[in-house]
């Protein structure tokens, strides 16, 4: 597969002035727009950018043209000028013709939030199905928006918004963008394809799968690093995982299961990015459980856990089992701990303390484990009593003549997987 970004030059780096809409509509949807901004300053840095200032402005709708007020553009040109801004980014995304607008008007590089989401990706994407899915969506957002990224398009030097699809002329060349995507879309299917074959034989072997969700910095990859001694990478910064990262997890009991870690989210995150990753986020539907990791120390951290189960209803796996860990226990202060909610799928930790990692095995086993049944099998089917084994732990086994009584500790996954023969001899009785 050919190479998938530009090539930059890392010493030229975009120093750029923030733009944010506040509109009535944006209120309530119950998203903060200070929060927000304050995450696009968070992915800017992310993304390798010098933030040199924020600007917002509050209007009734946005502006068709400039999407802010004409006389917000004059005011974001002058701070430019006077700053000596490279890049103007909006926490919002625009249409084609504003960035055009735009771009005219300051004769600065316009990137809108969407694109510099995409951009980190990007950045991020190691492995082959990585680069394919980038690229994907990178081509699916910039296709409609061809005439509007002349400037961006044109100055292959190096920054945000030029990584990703190849030094073609993209404004000029839609049959060529068009190609790719299909040729993409293609070697998605295969991906697809490999993954379900993958899923069949885990589903025929027993084996149960642990999915870790959660908001982008929430300590996802730090949890299974510490439960597993996984050798991930780690970093107290934005979409740190890209690639998802599976492990044995040893449980309380002895039994294994396999914990994977899966991509950060966060609000807006752009469909074109959701659609070219289903193939990967579909492993959390195939989870038999779910662990929702929250940085219990983000003074969003409600509005956080929001976002990642609405993406989980986009998903279609808000209905799986779940269990929500608030993690960085050890960086709370204040009243933190009092906003903590209680219940018997919820546990607060810190991911370096052993003790809180203990109960979170055992809580994941809890989870995991069905109701204890005894089962009264004739002494000389020992299929029955080994798949009776199969079905979860034999905690008391009795000999009465020519039965055999087994009171097991079921295992959800492995019972669901072995246990329909069991089940079909007890009902024919």
């Amino acid at each position: 597969m050919r190479q998938s970004t530009y090539q930059t030059d890392h010493e030229l780096q975009d120093r750029a002035v923030l733009v944010s809409l506040v509109t009535p509509d944006v209120k309530r949807s119950g998203m903060n727009p200070e929060h927000s901004l304050d995450e696009l300053v968070s992915l800017a840095e992310t993304a390798g950018v010098e933030v040199l200032t924020t600007i917002t402005q509050n209007k009734e709708t946005p502006d068709n043209k400039w999407f802010i007020g004409k006389g917000k553009v004059e005011e974001l040109r002058a701070a430019a000028e006077e700053l000596g801004a490279t890049t103007v980014i909006f926490d919002q995304e625009l249409s084609g013709a504003q960035v055009r607008n735009l771009e005219e008007a300051l004769d600065l590089k316009i990137i809108d939030r969407t694109q510099l989401i995409l951009d980190i990706f990007a950045q991020r994407a190691k492995t082959r199905e990585g680069i394919i899915q980038v690229e994907l969506a990178q081509l699916s957002y910039l296709l409609p928006r061809l005439s509007g990224h002349g400037k961006n398009l044109s100055r292959l030097g190096g920054g945000i918004g030029t990584r990703g699809p190849g030094e073609t002329k993209l404004e000029t060349d839609r049959r060529h963008i068009r190609d790719r995507i299909s040729d993409l879309k293609a070697l998605l299917e295969e991906v697809v394809r490999h993954r379900q074959l993958h899923r069949e034989r885990r589903r025929k072997s027993g084996v149960i799968q642990v999915a870790l969700v959660g908001y982008t910095n929430a300590g996802k990859s730090t949890l299974l690093r510490e439960l597993t001694a996984a050798d991930v990478y780690v970093e107290n910064q934005l979409f740190a995982t890209l690639d998802p990262t599976s492990r044995n997890l040893e449980l309380p009991s002895g039994k294994e299961v396999v914990l994977t870690d899966t991509v950060g989210f966060i609000q807006n995150l752009p469909h074109d990015l959701v659609a070219a990753f289903r193939a990967t986020l579909e492993e959390v539907c195939e989870a038999d459980l779910v662990l929702h990791v929250i940085d219990s120390s983000s003074p969003t951290r409600e509005e956080q856990a929001a976002v990642v189960q609405q993406i989980l209803v986009e998903l279609g796996a808000a209905d799986k089992p779940q269990i929500t860990v608030y993690n960085k226990k050890d960086l709370c202060v204040g009243d933190c701990r009092d906003r903590i909610p209680s219940g018997t799928d919820t546990l607060w930790i810190s991911a370096y303390s052993k003790e809180d990692l203990n109960l979170l095995r055992q809580l994941i086993q809890d989870k995991l484990t069905g109701d204890t049944r005894t089962f009264v099998l004739p002494a000389e089917r020992g299929d029955l009593i080994a798949l009776a084994y199969r079905t979860g732990e034999v905690i008391e086994q009795m000999v009465d003549g020519d039965q055999m009584r087994l009171t097991v500790e079921l295992n959800k996954q492995d019972f669901a997987v072995h246990g329909y023969k069991l089940q079909e001899y007890i009902e024919s009785l």
